[in-house]
């Protein structure tokens, strides 16, 4: 399934703008012969927000983290059972901010990272259920994939790039700018448009 309008237990805002919590999610690449893939976790369907979807691992910056990075490996150990070394490159690859008319929002830095040699992910069971590595081309035709939207996105950019060394050199020769998207109403029905889309400025 595919999602242009906001993901599963997203409600929209008519109220004042929440602000959005800090938040760091890991985009963990390794290379294969048919080039990289990459890890996704499904989280729980019986999850009030975006239940069910294939996403990276993450979450929000907790009072005990150091800094993002520090979340983005908690979050990574956590979720899809993933230690890396506090030495290990976590190179920042973009940074994505939920759109103003959602309630539910997070300023979030999606990192780059390489599994350790021999590391196996596996799941908790409870906050996501399932795990696999697969190419970001074949993840997007995989219908039975529920994807949201930023998650689309990324695996669009990633589906370029051909090999974890040219993800790295890729991410660490632009400059990460913030991206907010934008929730528009049209027809009774809400939609996701990203900058540069027609609509999103009206």
């Amino acid at each position: 399934m595919r999602f242009d309008r906001p993901a599963p237990g997203e409600e929209l805002n008519t109220g004042d703008v929440t602000p959005a919590r800090e938040a760091a999610s890991v985009i963990v690449l390794r290379d294969s012969d048919r080039g990289p893939e990459v890890l996704l976790v499904q989280r729980n369907p019986q999850a009030r927000f975006m239940g069910g979807a294939w996403v990276f691992p993450g979450g929000s910056l907790h009072p005990g983290d150091a800094d993002l990075r520090a979340t983005a490996r908690r979050e990574l150990a956590e979720e899809a059972g993933i230690e890396l070394d506090e030495h290990a490159p976590l190179v920042p690859f973009s940074r994505w901010i939920t759109p103003e008319q959602v309630k539910t929002r997070f300023d979030t830095w999606f990192f780059l990272a390489e599994p350790p040699a021999g590391a196996e992910p596996r799941i908790d069971g409870r906050e996501c259920v399932d795990i696999r590595w697969i190419r970001p081309a074949d993840a997007l035709r995989a219908e039975e994939l529920m994807l949201v939207f930023p998650t689309i996105k990324h695996l669009e950019q990633l589906a370029e790039l051909e090999s974890v060394r040219h993800a790295f050199d890729t991410a660490r020769a632009r400059e990460v700018r913030p991206v907010q998207p934008r929730v528009v109403v049209r027809d009774g029905g809400a939609e996701v448009l990203l900058p540069g889309d027609p609509g999103y400025d009206d």
